[in-house]
């Protein structure tokens, strides 16, 4: 069982930064237990779409074309903290971020660096809150 806690949303004018970040317990990632984690996006009305995701044991990353040079996906050192860095931010960028995340086997990392959709995974925070200003 993983729990995710999601921090860091608040209300920016468009151009502004954010950054998020996603407490993984117990862990994402050792030895033997690896994850694909993600960002999601939810704008109001619409369906979630991943926004970012990234393999717990390294060396995979994946970014749609909308956020591509925009966000930057993270983990730190310990494996139990996933950031999502967010310039540039526009208004379409407002609505509900979750983390996400999925044990793969250790040498499935290659999956998390490929589009996923929200049926993949399944563990998820409670989001938190993006808004952009024009």
């Amino acid at each position: 069982q993983v729990q995710l806690v999601e921090s860091g949303g608040d209300s920016v004018q468009a151009g502004g930064s954010l950054r998020l970040s996603c407490a993984a317990s117990p862990a994402s990632g050792t030895t033997d237990t690896v994850y694909c984690m993600a960002w999601f996006f939810q704008a109001p009305g619409k369906e979630r779409e991943e926004v970012a995701g990234i393999f717990s044991g390294g060396g995979y990353t994946y970014y749609p074309d909308s956020v591509k040079g925009r966000f930057t996906v993270s983990q730190n050192s310990a494996k139990n903290t996933m950031y999502l860095q967010m310039n540039s931010l526009k208004p379409e960028d407002t609505g509900m971020y979750y983390c996400a995340a999925q044990r793969v086997v250790v040498n499935g990392g290659w999956r998390c660096g490929r589009p996923l959709s929200r049926t993949d995974f399944g563990y998820w925070g409670q989001g938190t809150q993006v808004t952009v200003s024009s």
